[in-house]
C-alpha cells in the first residue's frame, strides 16, 4: 500500500514527477501540496486517518530548465516516423542523410539531417536533393513534441492520471 505511485503536478498542473504514497501524504500534511485525486483506501495513525492520494498538486511552482532533445539516429527516425523522406516508404532499415552534404559545409543539425532508405541515400549520394532530382517530403526541423516528463509504460494505465497527462 505504501509502495503505490502518486503523480505529482506542478502548480500549473504540469506533470513533474512520480513519488510514493508516503512522500505524498507528508507533502499534503505539511500543506506543501493538495490532493486532487484519491486512491482507494486510507492510512491510519493513532489519532487520524489519511486518504491515499493518487494525484497531488504542489502549492508552489517549480521552475526547471527544459531539456533539449539530443540529435541521435533513433530520435531522427522517430521524428520522421520511420519513413524515408525522399520516397515515402515506411521501412525499419533506414540511414541518416545530410540534406546539404557535410563535405560541402552541411552541419549535423536537426534542420540538415533526415532519414532515408538505402536506395534513396545511394541515389542522392554526395549531392543536394535539387542536384539529384529528388524532393524532400517534409522540411526537417527540430522535434516539437518533446515531453520533459517520462512515465514508464506500466504506470500509464492508471485511469485517474489520464486527464492530467498530455496525450
Amino acid at each position: 500500500m505504501m509502495n503505490r505511485s502518486v503523480l505529482v503536478l506542478n502548480q500549473n498542473y504540469e506533470p513533474l514527477n512520480i513519488c510514493r504514497v508516503r512522500r505524498a501524504i507528508v507533502l499534503v500534511y505539511e500543506d506543501k501540496a493538495e490532493m486532487l485525486e484519491d486512491g482507494t483506501g486510507f492510512i491510519h495513525s493513532i489519532s487520524r486517518e489519511f486518504p491515499l492520494p493518487s494525484v497531488i498538486r504542489l502549492s508552489y511552482i517549480i521552475k526547471r530548465p527544459r531539456p533539449k532533445r539530443r540529435l541521435t539516429r533513433l530520435e531522427v527516425f522517430n521524428r520522421d516516423r520511420y519513413t524515408c523522406q525522399y520516397c515515402g516508404k515506411e521501412v525499419r532499415q533506414l540511414t541518416l542523410d545530410h540534406v546539404i552534404p557535410r563535405y560541402r559545409g552541411g552541419e549535423q543539425t536537426w534542420e540538415n539531417v533526415v532519414s532515408a532508405c538505402i536506395p534513396c541515400n545511394r541515389r542522392k549520394a554526395g549531392r543536394t536533393p535539387k542536384e539529384a532530382g529528388m524532393r524532400l517530403m517534409n522540411c526537417p526541423s527540430p522535434p516539437r513534441d518533446h515531453l520533459p516528463f517520462y512515465i514508464p509504460l506500466p504506470l500509464k494505465t492508471q485511469t485517474q492520471w489520464q486527464k492530467y497527462l498530455p496525450q
